[in-house]
């Protein structure tokens, strides 16, 4: 008997052994996923995706622990957002982060109108048509909206009071992603308010933003205004590099560009902008409906000034300007 019942407890220590491998595969396969699809590229945006991490982390989602994250990159080639979006939803992800405007969101809409979508634009998401409503979404999408095209005309009020003589100002445009800036009749408006003529300069590649700082030059622009699009975040080095080089007082839309050498921004701060999206993120892994989160809008703008880059370029920036300024670079 004794033989009869160590046999038995023998045999089931052997099936459980045997189940265990079972047991951490189903494991492995029933932890959520969250398909990070952005217009950009990995190496310029670390800081933005290190945020998103550290905030799924407070949330209690640690990648590699209880979620993965599987990463998608434009590279700023926005004709591959369809394929990679369609990658996401054949990895059957949980949730997907689509970062770097409507262009990106759109993409990720197109694939699937089942998994739930958290974007991150710049632009007007009603007007777009991403969703109904800020209070009520509707469908499988939700996010957090920038106030990219609306802060334009304060951006060229700030940079025409350091050149308050310039009588042009350029503004780049990517026609690929062009809805990050006010309608062209306003922007015109904004230009001629503050006493400038607006030169309007399409680059969809590092060549053509070559070729638009020429333009620049052949027109004497006296400024140069940046908007907040993806493809011209992910070339911040080279546009803050010329606009040195041809001693154009730019203003752009981020941080980021200050921190590299550029003259002075104004807009969101895109990492807060980053743990807002995983805030949401989080929340939808618990089981809240995308339908029923607002779309959220940040309401802190933060003006930058790199007093080194005044210097080389020979400017003196008001003491007001200084006085406004969250942040100064000596």
């Amino acid at each position: 008997m004794a033989i009869d019942i160590g046999r038995r407890q023998f045999i089931t220590a052997l099936g459980g052994a045997a189940a265990w491998p079972l047991a951490a595969h189903a494991q492995q396969v029933a932890m959520p996923v969250i398909g990070f699809l952005h217009g950009g590229s990995a190496v310029v945006f670390t800081e933005q995706v290190a945020a998103y991490r550290e905030e799924l982390r407070a949330a209690g989602y640690v990648e590699g622990q209880n979620i993965a994250i599987e990463y998608r990159w434009a590279e700023g080639r926005f004709e591959n957002l369809p394929a990679l979006a369609d990658e996401l939803v054949r990895r059957h992800v949980t949730v997907i982060a689509a970062i770097g405007g409507d262009i990106v969101a759109r993409a990720a809409m197109k694939a699937t109108s089942a998994i739930p979508i958290v974007f991150m634009v710049g632009q007007d998401v009603i007007r777009s048509g991403l969703v109904a409503s800020l209070n009520r979404p509707g469908g499988n999408v939700t996010g957090v909206t920038l106030f990219v095209p609306i802060l334009v005309p304060k951006q060229m009020e700030l940079v025409h009071m350091i050149v308050p003589n310039a009588t042009v100002i350029a503004v780049l445009t990517n026609p690929n992603n062009p809805t990050v800036l006010p309608d062209l009749p306003d922007l015109e408006k904004a230009a001629r308010a503050n006493g400038m003529e607006l030169q309007l300069l399409n680059a969809t590649t590092a060549e053509e933003i070559d070729a638009a700082f020429a333009a620049m030059m052949d027109r004497h622009a006296g400024a140069l205004l940046v908007p907040g699009e993806v493809f011209f975040t992910s070339r911040r080095g080279q546009i803050v590099t010329l606009a040195t080089r041809h001693v154009i007082p730019t203003i752009y839309p981020f941080r980021e560009f200050v921190a590299a050498g550029g003259l002075m921004s104004y807009g969101n701060n895109l990492n807060e902008v980053a743990r807002l999206a995983a805030v949401y993120s989080a929340r939808i892994l618990r089981g809240e409906k995308p339908a029923d989160l607002p779309v959220q809008q940040p309401t802190k703008f933060e003006l930058v000034i790199n007093l080194i880059t005044a210097k080389a370029l020979s400017l003196e920036i008001p003491a007001k300007l200084l006085a406004l300024a969250d942040e100064v670079i000596e």
